[in-house]
């Protein structure tokens, strides 16, 4: 204002002088002082003064633009987040597309519900508030209520008596005269929703407008951004910001449990703040209730929002269009957060009442679920968040929850390879399968699946015991047994529990309580199975190895033998089982000093599995170590070669770092 004002007033002294001017020069009488320099050379002063009044009303509009702007005016924009972590990147990525171009702007927010695309998109309207004239924001998520906010939004602009089939268009063109002007449809649902509500464009509009949706689908329509979850270091930085006494340490801990959900996030600062809770006590709480604690603690700005209830709409409507896609949701809710195998489903069809035998139907069924933003689809997989997950399983029903539970453990006992070590893709299978198995068996069964979970049980700990991870395969084969022995005619299943057992014990070098378990298993399976049988054979060749381990070679050799007669007849002569029998035995005639019968049978073994498995495979790893350890007993020079090929491949498959694999380099030291 002032600034105006120095101007009209140097604008009436340039006129007042320069009137002074033309009087002196049409022959006035001499003027005082310095004004007679007027009168006398008053060509000389207009050229000055012209210019000067010229640039002074030039300037003084516009500096007035550019120093006292017009206010901008913001609609229903929330309050800004003082909280508000991280996202600078998408910040300015949003801010760099928006600005591309001199036209309507529209950018998709998308992402899970509780990624921050609100907070994202309210942030960016207050950081850049200063360059807009007119900002708004507008609650999509009921599609047939935004006329009526838009009626409210024309009030703001000025505009009234304007009916709601006319409002939209009107305020757009109301707009054009408040350029730039930024508008946030929040939480949109599908793109056709909310076509009547967008705007058309044009050159010159300059307008932008920010969607954020759960919903997939815009991509044709619009810029998009998918917002993920924050990083660690954003959710550590969240956390150790808003907690006292917190440490990035257990912040670390407690972003994992929380999958890094800047929402869970807040939900669990506000809970710690509210109740004073210490964040090692809270971190405790929630490995133990995570259903429990996802619906405690509140948000300063979003009181009614927690993470327990923030997919139930979600969830209603795919009740009403895809009911199918429910029933998976809740299947998928008891796995693992982990990429989950489609053919889990697809491979029994009546797992989903028949939803995946046809082709079509499953495919939107299992789209419904991306497409809601309730889990991401790779090509063969679906992934879920672990709170979406948990908050689908503290929704369920008892009942709903058990036969989930029941339909789970026969799907995965079908998929499962129960050939562990004959079939050559079990370990890349098991290795995608076992986070599920370990989640649905994790606690008691329900009495319809607790044989096909003991069994479960039993494979995985058999699976865990082939990568060497003891501390994990012992508890779960403990179970198996108690569930096994709890059930009645399971003598043959008790059989395999007690064996694998043995297995696990004799690894960990308590052979004096593999011993019994091991001669348990023999006498049940004796007693239960055909005398041929194959597990038969299993217990033999165990036992026959504790046997060797408590010093009695000679005792354990017919063992080993009657084994590798029982495979080879029910195999044949190159089964890959064949090869176990046939190390077990060769170990029984090193023992007892034999190398030149154990060298042969080494060397058939090796040969079984180099034509059964991959090259780098675990089993011809261990095989050739035990015939470079051999022929080094012999002083043949070749040992030297195989030892490096098993320690390269123990390496590969181990790690650098595993027992087994410094006691192959040690080997290769020592052949060197």
């Amino acid at each position: 204002m002032w600034r105006t004002l120095a101007s009209a007033v140097a604008g009436l002294l340039v006129l007042f002088v320069g009137s002074l001017a033309f009087n002196a020069a049409s022959g006035q009488s001499r003027w005082p002082g310095p004004l007679d320099f007027v009168r006398v050379h008053p060509w000389v002063v207009l050229l000055i003064l012209i210019p000067l009044a010229l640039i002074g009303l030039w300037q003084a509009p516009r500096r007035n633009r550019a120093q006292d702007p017009l206010a901008p005016v913001a609609y229903r924009l929330p309050p800004r987040n003082t909280n508000f972590t991280g996202r600078e990147a998408t910040l300015r990525e949003v801010r760099q597309h928006l600005t591309s171009v001199n036209d309507v702007a529209m950018l998709v927010v998308h992402g899970l519900g509780g990624v921050g695309k609100t907070q994202l998109a309210v942030e960016y309207a207050y950081r850049y508030l200063s360059k807009y004239r007119f900002v708004a924001f507008v609650d999509a998520e009921h599609p047939d209520l935004v006329a009526s906010q838009f009626v409210s939004l024309a009030g703001e602009l000025g505009l009234t008596e304007v009916t709601s089939d006319q409002v939209i268009p009107r305020v757009y063109g109301k707009l054009v005269d408040r350029r730039p002007w930024l508008i946030i449809f929040d939480n949109g649902e599908k793109p056709g929703t909310l076509t009547h509500a967008l705007p058309s464009g044009g050159p010159g509009s300059n307008g932008h407008v920010i969607v954020t949706t759960r919903v997939s689908g815009w991509s044709g329509r619009a810029g998009l951004i998918d917002l993920d979850v924050f990083t660690r270091r954003e959710s550590v930085e969240l956390l150790v910001r808003r907690v006292p006494g917190m440490t990035a340490a257990v912040a670390d801990r407690i972003a994992e449990q929380l999958g890094d959900l800047p929402l869970a996030l807040e939900q669990a600062a506000g809970y710690m703040g509210y109740n004073h809770t210490a964040p090692e006590e809270y971190l405790a709480l929630l490995t133990s209730r995570l259903e429990d604690m996802i619906a405690r603690g509140e948000l300063i700005d979003r009181p009614a929002v927690v993470v327990a209830t923030l997919w139930q709409l979600s969830v209603r409507r795919l009740e009403e269009d895809q009911p199918q896609a429910v029933r998976l949701l809740e299947l998928c809710a008891l796995l693992a957060p982990e990429p989950i195998p489609l053919d889990l489903f697809t491979v029994n069809p009546e797992t989903l009442n028949g939803a995946a035998a046809d082709p079509l139907a499953w495919d939107t069924t299992v789209g419904a679920l991306a497409g809601m933003g309730l889990a991401r689809r790779g090509n063969a997989s679906l992934v879920l968040h672990r709170l979406v997950q948990a908050a689908i399983r503290a929704a369920m029903p008892d009942q709903v929850h058990t036969d989930a539970r029941v339909q789970l453990c026969r799907a995965l006992l079908a998929v499962v390879p129960h050939d562990i070590h004959g079939d050559p893709d079990a370990r890349p299978r098991w290795q995608n399968l076992l986070p599920h198995v370990i989640a649905v068996v994790k606690d008691d069964p329900p009495a319809e699946c607790a044989a096909e979970t003991a069994v479960l049980l039993r494979l995985a700990s058999t699976f865990l015991i082939q990568l060497g991870d003891y501390s994990v395969a012992l508890p779960l084969c403990e179970r198996a047994l108690a569930i096994d022995e709890s059930l009645e005619g399971r003598d043959a299943e008790v059989g395999f529990d007690l064996i694998a057992l043995a297995q696990i014990h004799q690894d960990l070098s308590a052979t004096e309580r593999a011993r019994p378990l091991a001669e348990r298993a023999l006498r049940l399976h004796e007693s239960s199975l055909p005398a041929g049988s194959p597990a038969i054979a299993t217990d033999l060749a165990t036992l026959a190895r504790i046997l060797r381990l408590l010093g009695e070679h000679e005792a354990a050799r017919p063992l080993a033998e009657r084994a590798l007669q029982i495979d080879e007849a029910a195999y044949g002569p190159d089964d890959p089982y064949v090869s176990f029998d046939l190390i077990a035995l060769a170990n029984v005639h090193l023992d007892l000093g034999d190398y030149a019968t154990a060298v042969p049978l080494i060397s058939r073994s090796l040969r079984i599995r180099e034509a059964s498995y991959a090259p780098d495979h675990l089993y011809i790893g261990y095989a050739l170590l035990l015939k470079a350890r051999t022929l080094h007993t012999l002083n043949d020079p070749t040992a030297a070669d195989l030892a490096r090929r098993g320690a390269q491949i123990l390496h590969t498959r181990l790690g650098k770092t595993h027992p087994k694999t410094e006691d192959a380099f040690a080997l290769v030291n020592r052949l060197r």
